[in-house]
C-alpha cells in the first residue's frame, strides 16, 4: 500500500494485523455486514472473502478512492463516501456491524446501535470496554455502563495489542460482542438515568434532590417521591438513605427512573 496521511482529527489508526481481522470476519459468516470507518481495507478484504455482503462506509475520501482501486471489482462489496451517521442506510437490511471504530466515535456508535437494535462486533479501545462491562460498586461504573448493560448483553472476546493498528495508539484495544436486549426504556426514563448517575458517589436520596431542579420538581416533591419508593417492595433492597447510586445495578435504577418518570407525567 501507498504511504497515507493520517488524519488525526478522524481518529485514524489503521489494523495491519490480518489474522485479528480474520478473527473478526468469522462473525460475518454468511451474514449482511455493515463496516464503519474500512481504513485501508484489512478488515474488508476478509469480510468479503467471507459475509454474504458487505457495506463499507468512509468518511475520508482519499481513503475512499483507495477502496474502489483495491476493491472495487469484489461483487459482494458496496464502498460509500460519507459521515457514517448522517446517511440514510435502511439498517433493516444489515444483521450486523463489524468494525475497528475510531475510539472517538465508540459512543456514538453504541448509541446508533442500541437505536437500531443492532447485533456488533466491534474493536473499540480496551477503557471503553472495561466501562461497558463495569459493574456496580466498581470504580469503572457509570451511566455508560448502565446504559450499554440496559441494551445488550456485552462479551469480551480478545484484547488486541496497540503494535495491531498504525500509527500505533498509545493504549491497547479489546473486541467486543453486543447482543441486543429487547427493553421499553424511554427517552424520558434515560434522561432521569443519567440526572442520578451524575452523582454515582452519593447516596441514592441525595442523587435524586440533587436532580430535582433538572427534573422540574420541588424539594418537597422530590421528598414524597423518595418515601413512596422506599416503601415499594420492588426496592426492599435498596435503603434510599443509605445506599450509594454506584452501588445500584441498571435494572433496579431504570425501575426507579420509570417510577419517577409517572409520576412526572400523571
Amino acid at each position: 500500500m501507498n504511504p497515507v496521511h493520517i488524519k488525526k482529527s478522524l481518529g485514524q489508526n489503521f489494523l495491519n494485523n490480518r489474522n485479528i481481522a480474520a478473527i473478526e470476519s468469522e462473525y460475518g459468516i454468511g451474514r449482511n455486514v455493515i463496516e464503519i470507518g474500512p481504513g485501508r481495507g484489512v478488515l474488508t478484504e476478509e469480510l468479503c472473502k467471507r459475509a454474504r455482503s458487505v457495506l463499507a462506509v468512509e468518511k475520508d475520501s482519499s481513503l475512499y478512492e483507495e477502496l474502489l482501486s483495491s476493491f472495487g471489482n469484489k461483487p459482494n462489496l458496496t464502498i460509500l463516501n460519507g459521515d457514517f451517521f448522517e446517511l440514510d442506510i435502511d439498517a433493516s437490511k444489515y444483521e450486523i456491524v463489524i468494525s475497528n471504530i475510531p475510539y472517538n466515535l465508540s459512543s456514538k456508535t453504541l448509541k446508533w446501535l442500541a437505536d437500531k437494535h443492532k447485533e456488533a462486533l466491534l474493536c473499540v479501545q480496551k477503557e471503553f470496554a472495561d466501562r461497558l462491562t463495569a459493574k456496580q460498586g466498581e470504580k469503572n461504573y457509570s451511566k455508560l455502563s448502565v446504559f450499554a448493560q440496559l441494551n445488550f448483553s456485552i462479551y469480551k472476546i480478545m484484547k488486541v495489542k496497540r503494535g495491531s493498528f498504525y500509527p500505533v495508539p498509545k493504549v491497547d484495544s479489546e473486541i467486543i460482542y453486543l447482543k441486543p436486549i429487547k427493553n421499553s426504556v424511554s427517552a424520558a426514563e434515560y434522561r432521569i438515568l443519567d440526572l442520578i448517575m451524575e452523582h454515582k458517589k452519593k447516596i441514592l436520596k441525595n442523587a435524586i434532590l440533587d436532580s430535582q431542579k433538572n427534573l422540574g420538581l420541588t424539594q418537597e416533591k422530590v421528598s414524597q417521591i423518595i418515601e413512596i419508593l422506599n416503601k415499594d417492595k420492588n426496592f426492599k433492597s435498596i435503603d434510599f438513605s443509605k445506599t450509594k447510586v454506584f452501588k445500584i445495578t441498571p435494572e433496579a435504577l431504570i425501575k426507579i427512573s420509570h417510577y419517577i418518570n409517572q409520576y412526572l407525567t400523571t
